[in-house]
């Protein structure tokens, strides 16, 4: 394997955001740290805790102290897995960054893998649990969640809930990233033409377990996927998002509006007819539509040549009949 990796002091940051169900931290540290070492990696950890977890921390802090390679990064006020990683990538020295949650998702000594792919040329190496050998519930949820992914992005991606992956340090730095998109992160990079990989990763033991979640969960899942669609396919070209609902909408008011307009030349009287009142609502909301995409197609216009950024993956160089000749003798 090739361990020949650009450092800036490390070769990978393991960046760990504290936030939502963790495991014992410096057991994770340990089985982690110890299957990097063994793989010839220059390996720092850091754990980004939301202020309840410090206490949690304890146990690392001791590890810091003796000089293991940690960093403990302590926020105030609630940021969220993805305010964690943004905020904790400054403090890392690595040129690649290894993403995992605090809690077992794919075993240690499947990691590796992830930074091999990696240094062997992708931007991104997603871990896939496979084989899966959770409870059927946690697998039906995974196929519902990536064919929305797939039609609606046209992602190709088996599991992006794994919330294991190593990238380049510019991925994160250049994906922008908010809210709860960290575990989207993928998709995004993908969507600004960065390269990536999945790698399959045996499922740790910790992750065998069924998980069913309430309600709000499942709508905020879905509130996220309707962005991430606006993001990826609307975000250079709104008219066609809000000129497609403003023409169903203005279409729609027109055609009560002429049925209303009919039958009051046929003598039925306009008093006390809400239908009227929803052609016009329709017509008003759909013009209304349409003039936002306008402005978001000027906004877009006016900031094309700063924004979108678009990656060359090679150059050839055209060859002249002289150059074809002189390769022959």
């Amino acid at each position: 394997m090739n361990r020949n990796v650009e450092t800036n002091g490390f070769d990978v940051s393991v960046l760990i955001p504290v936030s939502e169900r963790p495991i014992d931290l410096e057991t994770l540290y340990r089985e982690t740290s110890q299957v990097l070492r063994e793989t010839g990696y220059s390996c720092e950890f850091v754990f980004a805790l939301e202020p309840w977890a410090e206490s949690m921390s304890e146990s690392l802090a001791r590890y810091e102290e003796k000089g293991e390679p940690i960093s403990l990064l302590r926020f105030e006020g609630g940021k969220g897995t993805t305010g964690l990683a943004k905020q904790a990538l400054r403090h890392c020295e690595g040129r690649i960054v290894l993403v995992m949650p605090a809690y077992g998702r794919v075993k240690p000594s499947a990691l590796p893998a992830l930074i091999d792919a990696v240094t062997a040329g992708a931007d991104l190496a997603l871990a896939r649990r496979w084989p899966r050998r959770d409870p059927r519930i946690n697998r039906v949820q995974t196929r519902v969640l990536h064919a929305l992914l797939a039609r609606a992005t046209s992602t190709r991606l088996h599991d992006v809930g794994s919330g294991v992956w190593a990238g380049r340090r510019e991925v994160l730095e250049q994906v922008p990233l908010y809210g709860d998109f960290l575990r989207f992160l993928p998709v995004l990079a993908v969507h600004e033409g960065f390269r990536v990989e999945e790698v399959e990763c045996p499922q740790h033991q910790s992750d065998l377990k069924a998980r069913v979640y309430g309600p709000s969960v499942y709508l905020r899942r879905l509130l996220d996927l309707f962005a991430l669609v606006f993001l990826t396919r609307f975000t250079h070209k709104p008219l066609r998002f809000f000129g497609l609902v403003g023409s169903v909408s203005a279409i729609a008011g027109t055609l009560v509006l002429v049925v209303v307009a009919v039958q009051r030349l046929a003598g039925q009287p306009l008093a006390n007819r809400p239908v009227l009142l929803l052609g016009v609502l329709l017509v008003t909301l759909g013009v209304q539509a349409v003039a936002l995409g306008l402005i978001g197609e000027i906004i877009v216009h006016l900031h094309e040549s700063t924004g979108r950024r678009y990656r060359l993956r090679s150059k050839g160089e055209a060859r002249g009949p002289e150059d074809g000749a002189a390769g022959s003798n």
